[in-house]
């Protein structure tokens, strides 16, 4: 099975055994308790015990960056696309570390980095994050509470089958369906080019009025006793 998957590169892999421990990190348990099922399963082969008390550290300090850090000037090591297949590899091992929400919750990772590098005084400040998503299975899986709850995020409620209180569904995609009339692609790369150049083109503003009319949004769903209105 191995072979078939090609597993056996990625088995050593550094970044996929520290994801082996921050899901154990994640389940609540031990340095050590992560240490010893790693050298039971990969041998000779596990993050010694020192580095597994070492990542647990980071982890505590919602350092979730599995990746090395880079040195300046150096090229990335390993991209997020290389990480992404890695995961579709392993999951089709059916390994128990891996859940429905890992990949959101590895958006929830690239997000709390960027926000950190983009806006330092964000951590400074300990400012609050307010995040809204829908119930979605994946947003709402177990590995994707427990990471929200170590980064301390708010997380507003969203009722089933709200689009009405979605930005992304009552401004941004409603904006988007209007530059997609009657437009056709003819390939996935021409489709992901043209939204990505969409995006671009938008301004600061654009997306900031999306989130200013959330409030009025939500009083029309009061107001209307939770039924769907345009």
């Amino acid at each position: 099975l191995y072979n078939s998957l090609n597993m056996s590169k990625f088995v050593t892999n550094k970044v996929y055994l520290r994801g082996i421990l921050l899901h154990y990190f994640i389940q609540k348990k031990s340095a050590a308790e992560a240490h010893r099922i790693l050298v039971q399963t990969y041998g000779d082969n596990a993050l010694s015990d020192t580095t597994c008390r070492d990542w647990f550290r980071r982890f505590k300090n919602n350092d979730f960056e599995l990746e090395d850090k880079e040195r300046s000037g150096a090229p990335k090591k390993f991209q997020d696309k290389e990480l992404e297949q890695l995961l579709d590899i392993v999951r089709k091992t059916k390994y128990p570390w891996l859940e429905a929400g890992d990949r959101y919750r590895l958006q929830l990772m690239r997000l709390s980095r960027a926000l950190k590098e983009k806006r330092p005084l964000y951590a400074q400040r300990h400012d609050k994050v307010i995040l809204l998503h829908d119930n979605a299975r994946p947003h709402v899986a177990k590995p994707v509470k427990t990471y929200l709850e170590t980064l301390k995020w708010e997380v507003l409620p969203h009722p089933l089958y709200s689009p009405d209180i979605a930005p992304s569904d009552f401004h941004l995609f409603r904006s988007m369906a209007h530059g997609l009339a009657d437009r056709r692609f003819h390939s996935y790369e021409e489709a992901q080019k043209w939204i990505d150049s969409w995006i671009a083109s938008k301004d600061m503003s654009f997306f900031q009025r999306g989130i200013h009319v959330l409030p009025e949004r939500w009083e029309k769903v009061v107001e209307s006793d939770g039924k769907y209105f345009h």
